[in-house]
C-alpha cells in the first residue's frame, strides 16, 4: 500500500508540473499576440474558412482598404475620423480573430500581408456597397425613389385612384406606384401577406344609413363588428362616404321618383353585385321588409348596368360609379332611402406607414377624396 501510494503521489506532482507549464507557455503565447509578435492560432473550425469568417467585419474592411490606400495607420485613421491608436487595436483584434497577420510593422510604413491585401481589395468593394445603400436609402427617405403597390376595388381605381395617383405623381415624381384591382376582402389578405403596401378597401355598416318612411334608421351593429375585426392590426383611413344609387331601366315606372324608397322596389327582379354589395341588398332589404328575388349576380358594375337596361331587373350600385352610369344608354340612377353608405378607407400596415413612400401615397388618396366625392355628386 506504501509503494502504491509514493507511485501515485509522484504522478500527481508530475501532472501539476506538466499543468503549470502548460500555463506558463499560454501566458507567453497571449503576450507575444498581444504585442504583435506573432499571430493568434486559428480555431479548428475555421480551417474550412467558417471561424475565419466570423472574425470579419466591414468595418474592418474598410479600414484595410484605407490602410491599403493612404499607406500609413496615421493617414487611414485621419480618414475613418478615428485615432491611430484605435486603428491600431481593430487591425491586432483582426489578427487575433483569423489567426493570420494583416500587416507587416518591420519598417516605417506598415505594409499589406497578403492576407491583408485581399481583405483591403474586398474593403475597396465594400466601401462602394455601403455608399450605394446610403444613396439609396436617403433616396427612398426623401421621396427621389421607392416603389409602393397599391390594390383597389374597381369603382375606387376608375374614380378616386386616378386623381390621387395623380396628384402624387406632380408633388414626388421620382416615385412608382403600381395598381391592381381586387375586392376588400382579397385586398386586405394580400396586404397582410405582404403581397401589397397599400389597400382601398369599403365596408358596410350602420354609418351612413337612410331610413325608408316609416322605418327606423338601420343599425347593423354586425356589419359594424366585422368591419372592426377585418381591419384589427391594421392602420385604415377613412376616406369618403359613398352612398348607395338604384339602378332602373329608363322607361321604369319609377324612373322619375324623386321620393324612391327601397320598398317601392320590392317586387322586381334584382341584378346583385359583389358578395359585400350582395350582402348589403339582403340586409337592407330585409329591414325594409321583403326578400329580394336575385335572378343575376356580377362583379362588373358594367355588366349591370347593361342587364338594367336590357329590362332584366333593377340593382343598387355605389355612386362612385354614378358618372359611368349617367353615360350608359337605357338607365337612371336615384337616391333609394332604406340603403347605407359605404364607407371607403385607404389601409396598410403599422410598420409600412412609417415608410415615406407609402405614407405619401396615403396622403395623396386622402386629398383626393374631396374632389372625388364632389365629381360623382352631379
Amino acid at each position: 500500500m506504501g509503494r502504491s501510494g509514493g507511485r501515485g503521489a509522484a504522478g500527481a506532482t508530475a501532472r501539476e508540473a506538466s499543468v503549470r507549464e502548460g500555463a506558463v507557455r499560454e501566458r507567453a503565447v497571449r503576450g507575444a499576440v498581444r504585442e504583435g509578435a506573432v499571430p493568434e492560432p486559428i480555431a479548428a473550425d475555421g480551417v474550412d474558412g467558417v471561424g475565419a469568417l466570423a472574425g470579419l467585419d466591414v468595418g474592418g474592411l474598410r479600414l484595410l482598404q484605407a490602410i491599403a490606400e493612404h499607406g500609413t495607420l496615421t493617414a487611414a485613421a485621419a480618414v475613418l475620423g478615428t485615432s491611430q491608436p484605435a486603428v491600431s487595436q481593430h487591425v491586432r483584434r483582426l489578427e487575433r480573430r483569423l489567426g493570420t497577420a494583416l500587416l507587416d510593422r518591420s519598417g516605417r510604413r506598415v505594409r499589406l500581408t497578403e492576407a491583408g491585401a485581399v481583405l483591403a481589395a474586398h474593403g475597396q468593394t465594400v466601401n462602394a456597397a455601403v455608399r450605394a445603400a446610403a444613396a439609396q436609402v436617403t433616396a427612398l427617405t426623401g421621396l427621389r425613389a421607392g416603389v409602393v403597390r397599391v390594390v383597389a376595388f374597381p369603382s375606387s381605381s376608375a374614380t378616386l385612384v386616378p386623381l390621387a395617383l395623380a396628384r402624387l405623381r406632380r408633388e414626388h415624381p421620382g416615385l412608382t406606384v403600381t395598381l391592381d384591382e381586387a375586392e376588400p376582402p382579397e385586398a386586405l389578405a394580400r396586404l397582410r401577406a405582404g403581397t401589397c403596401d397599400l389597400a382601398v378597401t369599403f365596408a358596410y355598416g350602420s354609418a351612413g344609413s337612410t331610413a325608408a318612411p316609416g322605418l327606423a334608421p338601420r343599425t347593423d351593429a354586425a356589419a359594424d363588428a366585422a368591419r372592426e375585426g377585418e381591419l384589427s392590426g391594421l392602420v385604415a383611413r377613412h376616406l369618403l362616404d359613398d352612398p348607395t344609387l338604384a339602378v332602373l331601366p329608363a322607361d321604369h315606372p319609377r324612373a322619375d321618383d324623386p321620393q324612391l324608397s327601397l320598398s317601392d322596389l320590392a317586387d322586381e327582379t334584382w341584378i346583385a353585385g359583389c358578395p359585400q354589395c350582395r350582402g348589403h341588398l339582403l340586409h337592407s332589404a330585409a329591414a325594409c321588409g321583403f326578400a329580394p328575388e336575385i335572378a343575376y349576380a356580377t362583379d362588373d358594375y358594367v355588366a349591370v348596368l347593361s342587364l338594367v337596361a336590357a329590362g332584366l331587373g333593377v340593382a343598387l350600385l355605389p355612386r362612385l360609379v354614378r358618372q359611368t352610369g349617367e353615360r350608359h344608354p337605357g338607365v337612371v340612377l336615384r337616391p333609394a332611402a332604406g340603403t347605407s353608405a359605404r364607407r371607403v378607407y385607404a389601409v396598410t400596415t403599422p410598420d409600412l406607414i412609417r415608410v415615406p413612400a407609402v405614407a405619401a401615397t396615403l396622403d395623396a388618396l386622402a386629398a383626393a377624396a374631396p374632389a372625388t366625392t364632389v365629381a360623382v355628386s352631379g
